[in-house]
């Protein structure tokens, strides 16, 4: 007997025996599949980074190239080799780099703009840079009015760190879409306008050059401009590799804004909110006398702890008791003006106070006047006090004190003192291109406090019966111009019995 055969075609499985009949084929079976068990893939869940540190933040954001040009690396080096500087900008950031920093991200702008007031002001609200601008963001005057920001006696919004954040990324958002949406133009043109970065860009395209940022023709301060935030941010982003400390700012809100309603003196919300008057100063910058603006903005920046508390306690004072008034009689001879600058504030201020539609004043009838309630001094953040301490500032020669008179101009003042305009609009807290007033008071240093010559001293003078210029100068050895000058004097009219002068005499070998 022949053992059966297993044949496999197509599939059907058929058998072959010894049978003298052929069976049918069998029916054909479906095939079995089986299915191997589902294995499930392991899948590793990031866990979300706990930010707690704006500073990190920051770094987490950072996204635009550092390319290797030799100005960035110049800035990176510079940053690095002086880590006292990012450690003292970073105290300086703590209370504003959180309301920045939301603000950018706010408009999904590029974080490094964030890092644009290191590089503007070194994150000093107070700055004033010689070509006028000022704040936190370094804005002049035009472009802090275009982009919606009030200047006045009492007030300058290019200072006020919340209002001004808001007004650079507006700037930074315009000439990001005028500049054709490049950041490096964009950023370039917040230096130096976006005329002449365009224009710079037209120049190369027509003479087939290159037209990228690093290519481009632009003044000295901008082609450094721009190197230096990058440099910046590539120090920041690698702080540990560097060495650099940077000062924690947590990541969370530190300031709230309040609406206060009406003007205020600033001494009194101190006190109010749990301040000093120098601490809530230095939250608030814009103010520049020792209340907020009659007219507005009405709001105070207060750390954010405080501001409840602050709140409940304004809600119960009334807006007249909020500042210190003074009941003023009008002398013959006054003028809006006069008193305004008496009592330290402005004619328009005196007028909504009391009702004025016009500038004409009655002499014997009375002004109702708003008036610090603390000696000035005590505002010591104030625009009157910071220039009186710029002024005093112990610096190396002998100091004179001059008020202008009508014709000067600063190129002038400093032509005949034989000092840069740039050092006497420094002295001055002032810009070159700032105006002059008759009467304004500058100081001017001399190099002459010491020479082999002998020593140069401040002698104080009162003039005596029969004085004259010419006898004053030869008693004290000096030239009459000395004098005209020093003292502010006119030589067409006669020096009068009682006046004081003011001289700088070399004193070895006079007897004064």
């Amino acid at each position: 007997m022949r053992l059966p055969i297993l044949f496999i075609t197509g599939g059907v499985l058929l058998l072959s025996g010894c049978q003298t009949s052929p069976e049918l084929p069998a029916e054909p079976q479906a095939p079995v599949v089986v299915t191997p068990p589902k294995v499930t893939p392991t899948v590793e869940i990031e866990q979300p980074i706990a930010v707690t540190d704006v500073w990190q933040r920051i770094r987490l954001g950072l996204t635009m190239p550092v390319p290797d040009q030799k100005l960035v690396n110049q800035y990176r080096d510079w940053y690095i080799k002086n880590p006292q500087h990012l450690a003292r900008v970073s105290e300086r950031a703590k209370p504003f780099m959180y309301l920045i920093v939301e603000e950018v991200e706010k408009r999904n702008l590029p974080i490094e703009l964030a890092l644009l007031p290191i590089v503007e002001s070194a994150f000093d609200p107070f700055a004033y840079s010689h070509g006028a601008a000022s704040g936190l963001w370094q804005f002049t005057s035009p472009m802090a009015r275009h982009f919606g920001l009030e200047m006045n006696w009492w007030y300058d919004g290019r200072r006020d760190v919340p209002a001004a954040t808001v007004a650079a990324m507006d700037m930074m958002e315009y000439l990001y879409g005028r500049t054709g949406e490049n950041w490096l133009y964009a950023i370039a043109a917040y230096n130096t306008g976006e005329g002449r970065v365009n224009n710079a860009v037209r120049n190369n395209k027509r003479k087939g050059k290159s037209h990228d940022f690093w290519s481009l023709r632009l003044p000295t301060e901008t082609r450094r401009y721009v190197p230096q935030l990058l440099a910046l941010a590539d120090v920041i982003q690698h702080a540990d590799k560097y060495g650099i400390e940077l000062a924690p700012i947590a990541n969370e809100p530190q300031l709230e804004v309040v609406d206060i309603g009406s003007q205020i003196d600033l001494a009194l919300a101190a006190d109010i909110a749990g301040l000093t008057t120098t601490e809530l100063h230095q939250l608030n910058p814009g103010y520049n006398r020792w209340a907020t603006a009659p007219d507005g903005p009405h709001k105070l920046v207060l750390p954010i702890e405080k501001a409840a508390a602050f709140k409940t306690e304004l809600a119960k004072t009334d807006a007249k008791s909020r500042l210190k008034w003074q009941r003023y009689q009008i002398k013959s001879g006054d003028s809006l003006g006069v008193i305004a600058q008496k009592f330290h504030t402005t004619p328009s201020a005196l007028k909504a106070v009391n009702n004025l539609n016009g500038n004409t004043i009655i002499a014997g009838r009375h002004l109702l006047i708003p008036v610090a309630s603390q000696d000035l001094s005590e505002y010591d953040l104030s625009a009157d006090q910071r220039l009186t301490s710029q002024q005093n500032r112990q610096r190396k020669g002998v100091k004179i004190d001059y008020h202008v008179s009508s014709g000067d101009s600063l190129w002038k003042i400093a032509k005949d003192h034989k000092v840069k305009v740039s050092q006497l609009a420094s002295w001055n807290n002032m810009a070159p291109s700032d105006p002059l007033r008759v009467g304004q008071k500058m100081v001017i240093w001399t190099q002459g406090a010491a020479n082999s010559q002998g020593v140069t001293r401040t002698v104080n003078y009162t003039v005596r019966s029969g004085d004259s210029l010419a006898r004053i100068a030869s008693k004290f050895k000096v030239r009459v111009g000395d004098l005209v000058r020093w003292n502010s004097l006119d030589q067409q009219k006669y020096l009068q019995p009682g006046q004081k002068l003011t001289l700088y005499v070399n004193v070895t070998g006079n007897r004064v």
